[in-house]
This record gives structure tokens, sequence and C-alpha cells, in this order.
């Protein structure tokens, strides 16, 4: 049987912050494989460094030591332009507070990503990808002019566009009510598959965790707990 790729390998990975008496750790010796096209929860206290591991694999943050390999990429050897490179043409980030551009419309929050990574017709696959997250209406509009839940619909459409490895998803719920939270749940993986990518999300919605292939249980920096759940999952 073929053996699915990895796209994510991490080995001893550690985070501190501070020197000295001011020396906080954070992460402590992560070991970490995720395979292409699995759906992965973090989940976790507030504190439990969930946050940590999940900016270190995106390439936001660079690992005190270890390794770090992630589509196809060595972390440990790139600087923070090679770092905004890989993430520009490899990753999809979807973050709590959206972190859209106010000066730009949803279709230029989703176009000028795609611009800087060289794509073709930046501005037709940016309304292509907002019309597949119901705000074919709403490309004019600025992030002001939008509720929350359809900020949070832009940023999946500007994450999943450039068809990325990877999605990275950070509590994407945390700032929307219960209802318009599951809507964007079903959004999220219904876009992940449409990219065909591994989807990495941190939680505190055990419901949402149980969608996901495998759970990941953090505490005190570390994983202290690796389930299964149903890989495989089309």
């Amino acid at each position: 049987m073929k053996q699915t790729p990895i796209v994510v390998r991490a080995r001893n990975v550690t985070l501190s912050l501070g020197e000295g008496d001011a020396r906080v750790d954070i992460l402590h010796g992560i070991d970490l494989d995720i395979a292409q096209g699995q759906s992965v929860a973090l989940l976790g206290p507030s504190g439990s460094g969930k946050s940590s591991l999940m900016a270190i694999l995106s390439g936001l943050e660079q690992a005190s030591g270890g390794e770090v390999q992630v589509a196809g990429a060595d972390f440990t050897l790139l600087d923070e332009d090679a770092l905004a490179l890989v993430r520009r043409e490899r990753l999809g980030i979807v973050l709590q507070s959206f972190h859209l551009l106010p000066t730009m419309t949803a279709q230029e929050n989703v176009a000028v990503p795609l611009e800087l990574a060289g794509k073709d017709d930046a501005f037709g696959k940016a309304r292509t990808e907002l019309e597949a997250v119901g705000l074919g209406h709403r490309l004019h509009h600025y992030p002001s002019q939008l509720s929350g839940g359809e900020q949070q619909r832009v940023a999946i459409a500007r994450a999943v566009a450039p068809r990325p490895s990877i999605v990275f998803a950070d509590e994407p719920t945390g700032n929307l009510d219960r209802a318009t939270g599951a809507g964007i749940v079903d959004l999220l993986f219904e876009r992940r598959d449409s990219a065909g990518a591994t989807l990495v999300i941190i939680t505190h919605d055990e419901s949402l965790a149980e969608r996901c292939d495998r759970v990941l249980e953090m505490q005190d920096g570390r994983i202290v707990a690796d389930n299964m759940v149903s890989y495989g999952r089309a």
C-alpha cells in the first residue's frame, strides 16, 4: 500500500522567550508528523502552547531549537523573507481576528495575496472563491461593511484561493456566535476539501475537534495525547 506523504515534520521542537531569570520555556521537545490530507485538531487549555506550536508550524515564529519541515521546506534553514515566501506560496492561515486589510474591498483582500504570489487572473480567482463562500454579492464591500461571519468567510477565501498545501486555522469561530460559527466550520472543511489541503485547527470546541481525523491534546508545552478519530476521511 502506498504510504501517504508527510507534510509536517517536527523533531524536538522547543520555544523559549526571554533570557536569564526572565526566560520562559513555552514548548518542550515537540515531536510531530502530519500526513498529507489529514485534518488535525489541537486542543488544550489557554497557555498550553497550542498557538505557539501553530505559529512555528506556519512560519510565523521560529523555534528556539529542533527541526521543522513543512510543505517541503526546511524552516530551520530559512530566514524571515524565505519563510514569508513559503507562507505566501504553500500555506493558508485563518485567524480568530480575521486580519483583513480595512482599506481594501473583500475582492482586493483575496486578490492581492494572489497577485503577490504571481498567480494569473488574481481578481477573477478572488471573485470565484468569494462566490464559493457565498459572498458574490459583497465583492466591493470593505471589512467595516461586513458582519463578523462575512469577514471570516473572506478570510477563508483568502486562505484557500492559492490552493495551499496546508491550511492553519487558529480559533476561527472564536469571535462568532454559535450559529454563525457552525456555518463557518462547515465552510472551512468544504473549502479545504476543494483545495485538497491538510488542515490544522486550534479549537476549544470538542464537537469541532471530533470532525477532524486526529486530535492532539496539549498541556504545559507538550503533546500529552494523540488520538486518531477517523483518519482516511475523503
